[in-house]
């Protein structure tokens, strides 16, 4: 039942979406158009009432309502309220597709793994793959409206052909007040041991494989049935549901056009047609009709999921792929590029703009100005320190005395350039050519800051002093 329009918007055109707002199935119109009628007709019925029927007096009374009511509706935080709500309910419905069960990562293994040609290794490996299936239905019959529907008991699963009568018969001799979906997955680990035992799964890696591989089918079970088991709190749902539904009562009252000749504020015209308030209501009530249809996606609304299907077609293509294309392999020939060292495949005419040249990266292009290609050796373009740094630093290391070095060989030379720390703050500078002094937090320690040292034999002539 899901709706399908990936087609019609595979290319951006002018008012490209406008041919999918006249679609009736999966539309916002057939879910609205019942609470969009009945919010039309009472408020019609109000108008005419206050319009026609009201002596003067109490046309001044229901005034004086309409403006209270409009005035502390736009109180009720219907945006933020739908809004978290509406993302936490499409956040569930994507992750509960995400998790459907899908044999495709075993039927592979499986016909791959399992050898034998023979009649008990393709009932080997069908049996497998039966017992996929059987898990599948079992947790679909669990969470799914439209699949209870198909199989109501278990008797239905055996007349489908996924259980046998023996199977059946000890599937109900266990006794279990849990959901008994995993009975097949224990079926299915006892039979893979089995024929590794009997040399049909030649490697334990191969085992190991198949059985990592039904424990995450099994894994996608247990996610659907805990989403199934824990919604989204009632009580969020509740709120969500009343502030949507007080916010347009309390509009149906204060969103009538009230007597011009009243002067209330904003009451100028009376358009008798309430065009915006209509439109938010079709707005917020139908946000609100997206998380009442996507809460649950395994029932029977046009945009739920196609369980059915997915089990007819998991039973189908496993079943095929572990049978009649066990080891049925085609001849191996030489493909058309063999003596090609750059293969081109052809394009069509209708596809010829899409040939595009490969991408080498955003710099390809990119030039330097004439001279600047010149190689040049570290730190040569650094500019020498200020005069005002190196007075600076003279009065640091004069007011700092110490026998391991002078202060002149902790400044550089004026006609050198290779200083690198010129473009430090003087702060970073000051603890760079502190001398050793006492600790003031560790008594008996010595704090030694990193300092420099001119030595024209080191790389860029600076050391540090230890």
């Amino acid at each position: 039942m899901t709706v399908t329009y990936s087609s019609k918007v595979a290319n951006a055109s002018f008012f490209g979406f406008h041919r999918l707002l006249l679609r009736w199935k999966g539309s916002i119109y057939k879910l609205l158009y019942r609470e969009f009628a009945l919010f039309v007709l009472l408020y019609t019925f109000l108008s005419v009432v206050y319009r026609f029927f009201f002596s003067e007096h109490q046309k001044r009374l229901f005034e004086k309502l309409s403006l209270y009511c409009e005035t502390y509706a736009e109180q009720i935080p219907v945006t933020f309220v739908l809004g978290f709500y509406v993302t936490l309910v499409v956040n569930r419905w994507w992750n509960q597709f995400v998790n459907l069960p899908w044999p495709d990562r075993l039927m592979i293994h499986i016909s791959s793994c399992v050898k034998g040609k023979d009649e008990y290794g393709r009932l080997l490996r069908r049996t497998l793959m039966r017992y996929v299936n059987l898990t599948s239905v079992l947790i679909f019959r669990s969470v799914s409206r439209a699949v209870c529907k198909r199989f109501p008991t278990i008797e239905h699963v055996v007349e489908a052909g996924f259980m046998t009568p023996e199977e059946r018969k000890m599937y109900e001799n266990i006794r279990s007040p849990h959901l008994k979906y995993w009975i097949p997955v224990v079926w299915f680990c006892n039979l893979a041991s089995k024929a590794r035992e009997e040399g049909r799964i030649q490697d334990s890696i191969d085992l190991q494989n198949l059985l990592n591989e039904i424990n995450g089918l099994r894994a996608w079970c247990s996610t659907l049935f805990g989403y199934d088991w824990v919604g989204v709190p009632l009580v969020y749902t509740q709120v969500v549901t009343l502030a949507v539904y007080t916010f347009f009562l309390a509009s149906l009252i204060g969103r009538q056009f009230l007597d011009p000749t009243q002067g209330y504020q904003g009451h100028d015209l009376d358009l008798y047609i309430p065009v915006f308030t209509l439109l938010q209501f079709f707005f917020y009530a139908g946000w609100l009709k997206v998380a009442e249809q996507l809460i649950n996606p395994f029932g029977e609304d046009d945009d739920d999921f196609e369980v059915n299907w997915v089990i007819d077609r998991s039973l189908q293509v496993s079943l095929l792929a572990v049978d009649e294309m066990h080891m049925n392999l085609p001849t191996m020939t030489k493909d058309m590029y063999w003596n090609d060292s750059d293969a081109r495949p052809p394009y069509t005419l209708a596809a010829a703009d899409s040939c595009i040249p490969s991408f080498l990266g955003s710099t390809t292009d990119m030039g330097v100005k004439p001279g600047a290609e010149e190689m040049v050796p570290p730190f040569s373009f650094m500019p020498p320190p200020s005069s005002d740094t190196l007075s600076t630093l003279k009065e640091v290391n004069s007011s700092h005395p110490s026998t391991e070095s002078s202060a002149s060989d902790s400044l550089p030379q004026l006609h050198y350039h290779d200083w690198v720390y010129t473009h430090l703050s003087h702060f970073v500078l000051l603890i760079c050519f502190f001398k050793p002094c006492p600790s003031f937090v560790f008594p008996g320690h010595t704090l030694r800051p990193v300092a420099l040292k001119w030595d024209p034999r080191s790389f860029g002539g600076w050391r540090s002093i230890p």
